[in-house]
């Protein structure tokens, strides 16, 4: 193979293209995995076997992390610049009925539990204080 020279900028690109092949390889295989257990038991819950192949449950991993990443990224863009809040997921997920009831879902029960916290603690530290 001939060596890059300026006046052929395209064994540049072939080089470049290579490199990032084999980066995006190797990332992928070597990547902690986040998420192995629970989708373990996601797959159990919704029939499959008990211990799912290996290759299985790394290949929906995959499939997760890039959902959450594209939606991320595609969160950033939507609201203040750089930034992700509540209200650019609300507004990326508003046309899927199921996402969008599910997500409400979620931001009700949370309201829900940090009042159930905040009573929680404000009754213990009546409590405390008798």
């Amino acid at each position: 193979m001939s060596t890059p020279t300026p006046d052929n900028p395209d064994q540049y690109d072939q080089f470049d293209d290579e490199e990032s092949d084999q980066q995006q390889g190797a990332t992928a295989s070597d990547r902690k995995r986040l998420f192995s257990k629970e989708l373990r038991c996601m797959m159990y819950g919704f029939g499959d076997d008990k211990n799912p192949y290996t290759e299985s449950v790394d290949f929906l991993e995959d499939l997760v992390i890039e959902f959450i990443t594209e939606t991320t990224h595609r969160a950033m863009e939507v609201g203040r610049h750089g930034r992700v809040q509540v209200e650019d997921m609300i507004f990326l997920v508003r046309k899927d009925p199921r996402k969008y009831a599910r997500v409400k879902d979620l931001l009700t029960m949370n309201e829900e539990l940090k009042k159930a916290r905040k009573a929680f603690d404000e009754v213990k530290y009546v409590e405390d204080q008798q």
